[in-house]
């Protein structure tokens, strides 16, 4: 792990250093020298631990090791000398008016400091010499100290599990439901390494009935094998009782013609196609993999196969399970506490439970307060206490596998959030862009870089998801609450992440608060001595990112003093007030502001933050937006829900503002309330993808309607030149949506939210290109206006919020393309959906308390159906018809449940959560949870997250009906 901080740093630095040497910056000849020097260094050493790391070789030597910190201690100087004199790097920022101050400091310190610049930047170059020197004197690079990487381990099948019996069963009937030949369905287990893969489909394969069904078995673990054909070789012995080499075509027909069961551990893609191509098209085999990738366990059941996804335990079994392992004679109450702490760290997770179980049966005498210092300290002993082995290959394999050091050190970033709080995965990788953790590769954008690294870490199940948007993509995750244990420790180790209370915290890149109530300053924890406080005083932080969740104290007014900053995450901050900001405008480099509910008002210099790409205001008091943040020349994510500041704008002011080119992409969102202004400015904002408007009626003669109109025609032709995202949310408020009727153009759009009452259906939006994702809340519009979206061919997602959808008829060959569709009704009557239509459906949302029975559905005229959603109140018999009817679909679609939970505002929409027992809601996507999913990954539409209660204050509130301050509403 120390080699990815090392290198990405590195990396990094690198990029600076070219951005350095470009023809704006006037550096002397010998300034110029030592630059190009460091950055030859640092690039052949970055190469060399590539190389290294490519071939399986982690240095883990003592001379490897300080050799590793010494080299990420120079990059971390190099990086800070760059970075003060260099405040903004963007070429594009030259020639561009906002941004004359920022180069006039440029110019400054490129004048009144170059000497000193320069004189630093020899001393790193003699520096790094001298460091490369000792790399070759003591081989700390290429020596035989160098360990080999962790192969990935086989925890094997537990041979007392807990939690399993239903999963059990669930595999056992599908095996077993399929009589004479048939297309080979594939069973995949996939889960996080230390889930139980394996005990599960050992129970499966060790079953009485399954025995008897399939005499004839073999099992085999991929990973065990150097190639494919050697696990293929394996496999053969098992099924034949000779050694002899066995032809292909004798192969097939042995599959087709003998009920064998063949199971294959821990398989990858490469096993798979090798075992795919000798599979017959009709056969009375059958097969079960295990596996950690989602797109395997997809490749491998696709067509007629089953993904089954790993659930973790919940606390009762976490519980019994350690019951059996460790606390044989029970828990007295002070124990009791120490087992619910254990419970927590562990997070589910059976290897955790096991091997900490293990742990402490070495121990003379068991006692809750022994228990709660080992899992405060579950880090160390993770690394150092051979108990802990099998736990610690399985994290340290999930981290080496990653594909490269950008993606690694993305990870070890999630360890600095709360362990068990949600992360917004569009907060992550705003995060990621602004520390600069990915880089572009080829022809794509960073953005689409982060996306990918995302969806690599949600593919290896490393990060979990608990809710997904409309389009699949999941919405918010969190790590495994072991496996963000075990990087924190290590980032801690690495001088990558620790608290802001830690004593060497200047050392450090990342810091956080969580749950602080001390009330400790920046600077308290160095001092010594009265003669320090001033040495204290000017410490300076090489910090690049601070997150604060809960009370900050003290510090919450010093935080401007590390100057360096690109992130500043204060949104969970809960005593932060608006005096604290005051200096905000000092931190140069910021380019990710998120402020909390405390906050009533930006400070009057918020315009000085030249950098700033992102302001998340959300879940400020904020209500009118100061005109200068709009024209900040790098924001492009801007969140809130605000007036513009400026009643009425000069046409010279709208014309420097499209001459500034702003670079927004989303804007959501603002209020339309007969102010033009942000209309008016947001005909310029030519990257604009998402907006969302509220639209509030300023008297009887509507008189800014025709404006919100003009803009959103605007909006929507301006993107028939694309073909990517395009999103519109229109809330209607207390205005009739009439107005929308004068959109006549053909417009492109890909998704449109409109809530508010509608009298007609406006004809634009069955005319929208590319239109994929549509959302009708409480229009009022009735069968007639609604059949008109039949013409909607392209639809992937439809959700209706209406009080009646009786009048609605779904007829043969509406919505070929619908993938997702979800009503939610206040009366028990649905549309009708005839035979024929929405062939392609795989999720759909049946949200009526009063729903009686199947509600004439017809589940089984949707062949790909793989998900049924209800309302948790309705009633047992409903249920049970529902379960049933699923059970019989041929794909056996998951039938979940989910609490209402109606809005605080009028003018929301409604929100549902699943319900999951009287102390535990969590959204229906979080599939780790949810048993079987789809193999295109989690889909379920928008809902409020609420994660297990991690404390028992959590536990309280939830018990209550409260959402706990995890919550986040999506």
């Amino acid at each position: 792990m120390e080699a990815a901080v090392a290198s990405a740093l590195t990396k990094e630095v690198v990029l600076k250093l070219v951005a350095l040497l470009s023809e704006k910056h006037k550096l002397s000849r010998g300034l110029k020298d030592d630059i190009r020097f460091i950055r030859t260094e640092l690039d052949m050493i970055s190469s060399a631990r590539d190389s290294h790391m490519a071939a399986g070789r982690d240095p883990a030597s003592s001379s490897s090791r300080i050799s590793m910190e010494e080299m990420r201690d120079l990059a971390h100087d190099i990086e800070d000398c760059i970075d003060r004199f260099l405040p903004c790097p963007c070429v594009a920022c030259q020639g561009q008016g906002d941004a004359a101050s920022v180069l006039r400091r440029v110019k400054k310190a490129a004048t009144s400091a170059r000497s000193r610049f320069a004189a630093e930047i020899h001393k790193l170059r003699s520096r790094l010499k001298d460091a490369h020197d000792r790399r070759v004197n003591y081989q700390a690079v290429n020596g035989s100290s160098a360990g080999a990487s962790p192969a990935a381990a086989d925890t094997g099948a537990e041979t007392d599990p807990v939690g399993i019996d239903e999963p059990k069963q669930e595999l056992v009937d599908i095996l077993l439901q399929q009589t004479g030949p048939g297309k080979p369905g594939v069973i995949s287990i996939v889960g996080f390494g230390g889930s139980g893969k394996t005990t599960l489909a050992r129970a499966v394969y060790e079953c009485p009935g399954v025995v008897r069904r399939f005499p004839c078995r073999a099992w085999a673990v991929a990973s065990e094998h150097r190639d494919a054909e050697g696990l293929l070789t394996t496999i053969l012995r098992q099924l034949r009782t000779t050694d002899a080499p066995l032809p292909q075509i004798s192969m097939d027909g042995f599959l087709r013609t003998t009920e064998c069961l063949i199971v294959i551990d821990d398989i990858n893609k490469q096993n798979w196609d090798v075992i795919k191509s000798i599979l017959p098209r009709e056969a009375k085999s059958r097969i079960i993999v295990t596996t950690t990738l989602q797109s395997v366990a997809n490749a491998c059941s696709s067509g007629d196969g089953y993904v089954y996804k790993m659930s973790i335990l919940n606390a009762e079994h976490s519980k019994v399970l350690l019951m059996k392992k460790v606390f044989f004679q029970g828990c007295s109450p002070e124990l009791e506490r120490g087992s619910t702490a254990i419970v927590e760290k562990c997070d589910g997770l059976p290897l955790a439970l096991v091997c900490m179980a293990k742990f402490l049966l070495g121990e003379n005498e068991l006692t809750g307060s022994h228990c709660a210092r080992v899992c405060h300290n579950l880090g160390h002993h993770m690394e150092k206490e051979a108990d802990f082995t099998k736990l610690q290959q399985v994290l340290v394999n999930n981290y080496s596998s990653l594909s490269g050091y950008p993606l690694r050190t993305s990870l070890l970033y999630t360890s600095v959030f709360p362990n068990g709080r949600p992360i917004r995965r569009n907060t992550l990788i705003r995060r990621w862009l602004a520390e600069g953790y990915v880089q572009c590769q080829y022809k794509r954008s960073d953005l689409e870089v982060a996306d990918e690294n995302f969806r690599e870490l949600i593919d290896r199940n490393i990060i979990r998801p608990i809710d997904a948007s409309h389009n699949a993509k999941v919405k918010t995750c969190r790590t495994h609450g072991i496996m963000h244990e075990f990087m924190l420790h290590k980032s801690m180790s690495d001088n990558f992440i620790t608290s802001l209370h830690d004593q060497n915290r200047s050392n450090f890149r990342h810091l956080f608060i969580q749950n602080h109530a001390s009330g400790s300053t920046l600077s308290s924890n160095q001092r010594t001595s009265p003669a320090s406080d001033d040495a204290a005083g000017s410490e300076k932080f090489r910090a690049r990112s601070l997150t604060i969740s809960g009370d900050a104290g003290e510090a919450a007014s010093e935080f401007c003093r590390c100057e360096l900053l690109r992130v500043l995450d204060l949104g969970e901050c809960n005593d932060l007030e608006d005096s604290h900001l005051k200096d905000i405008h000092k931190l140069w480099h910021l380019k990710y502001l998120s402020l909390g509910g405390t906050i009533s008002n930006l400070p009057k210099k918020i315009d000085k933050l030249h950098c700033l790409e992102t302001l998340d205001l959300r879940k400020t008091k904020i209500e009118v937006l100061p005109v200068e943040v709009i024209g900040l020349p790098h924001l492009a994510y801007l969140f809130g829900k605000f007036k513009f500041g400026k009643k009425d704008l000069r046409k010279s002011e709208i014309a420097e503002f499209s001459q500034r080119k702003s670079k927004l992409k989303s804007l959501a969102g603002f209020y339309a309330d007969g102010n033009p202004g942000f209309l008016q400015l947001m005909a310029h904002m030519k990257e604009l993808k998402k907006v969302k408007i509220w639209c509030e009626s300023t008297g009887a003669d509507n008189k800014g309607l025709p404006d919100i109109s003009k803009a959103v025609q605007k909006f929507a032709q301006d993107g028939m030149d694309t073909t990517g995202v395009r999103s519109l949310s229109l809330n209607l408020g207390n205005t009739m949506g009439d107005f929308l009727g004068s959109i006549q153009e053909y417009c492109y759009l890909s998704s449109l939210k409109l809530h508010g009452q509608l009298s007609v259906l406006p004809q634009f939006v069955t005319s929208l290109c590319g239109l994929t994702e549509l959302c009708l809340s409480s229009t009022n519009l009735m069968g007639h206006d609604l059949s008109n979206l039949r013409k909607l061919r392209y639809l992937l997602y439809l959700k209706l919020v209406e009080a009646d959808l009786g009048s609605f008829t779904i007829d043969n060959g509406d919505f070929p393309s619908l993938r997702r569709l979800c009503l939610v009704v206040k009366m028990p009557i649905l549309p009708a959906v005839k035979e024929g239509a929405l062939p392609y459906l795989v999720s759909l949302q049946l949200l009526c308390k009063d729903l009686f029975d199947l509600s004439g559905m017809r589940i089984e005229f949707h062949d790909c159906l793989e998900e049924v959603a209800l309302d948790s109140m309705v009633s047992a018999r409903t249920a049970e018809m529902w379960e049933a009817a699923a059970k019989k679909h041929p794909k056996r679609p998951k039938v979940v449940f989910l609490k209402r939970i109606d809005p605080s505002e009028p003018e929301s929409a409604v929100k549902y959560v699943t319900a999951d027992g009287p102390t535990r809601e969590k959204c229906i996507v979080d599939s780790p949870q949810s048993g079987s999913v789809s193999k295109h990954g989690p889909y379920l539409k928008k809902t409020v997250v609420s994660e297990p209660p991690r404390a028992a204050s959590e536990l309280s509130s939830a018990a209550n009906g409260a959402m706990p301050p995890s919550a986040s509403i999506c």
